[in-house]
């Protein structure tokens, strides 16, 4: 019988510790909100893009990694126009730059190319209106 009053007097003791220490640590409100760093890096793979793509009229984007996250772009874009463009990953696809301009070589439907010998076809990438590539 005597464990019993032991047993509750044991445990009054551990509570009143408890709340001393809840009292002596400082509630999440007080303590400073940890430095904002800005959002992390995030980083972008298109290896699922690798190889050659087929416009029209000859036209074609061969894309092959460099080695340090970025691609190259070897590219007909038009009748007179071949290049090779070093391409860096971003959120919306690929981002070169060519004849001085900045491009973005992105996921499209043939639809969306505006191309008629590409309608129909759903594995595609674009620049710009006019200018894609699928794979059949």
């Amino acid at each position: 019988m005597r464990i019993i009053p032991l047993f509750a007097a044991a445990s009054a003791l551990l509570l009143a510790g408890c709340e001393q220490q809840s009292a002596e640590t400082p509630a999440a409100a007080d303590m400073p909100a940890p430095e904002d760093t800005g959002p992390a890096p995030e980083f972008y793979s298109y290896d699922g893009w690798i190889g050659k793509w087929i416009g029209v009229e000859g036209m074609y984007v061969e894309i092959a990694p460099v080695g340090d996250g970025t691609y190259r772009l070897d590219m007909q874009s038009d009748l007179e126009t071949t290049g090779s463009y070093i391409g860096t990953p971003d959120a919306n696809g690929i981002s070169f730059d060519r004849g001085g301009a900045r491009f973005t070589l992105r996921e499209a439907t043939g639809d969306q190319t505006g191309l008629k010998y590409l309608m129909g076809k759903g594995d595609c990438l674009m620049v710009v209106t006019g200018e894609g590539y699928c794979r059949d």
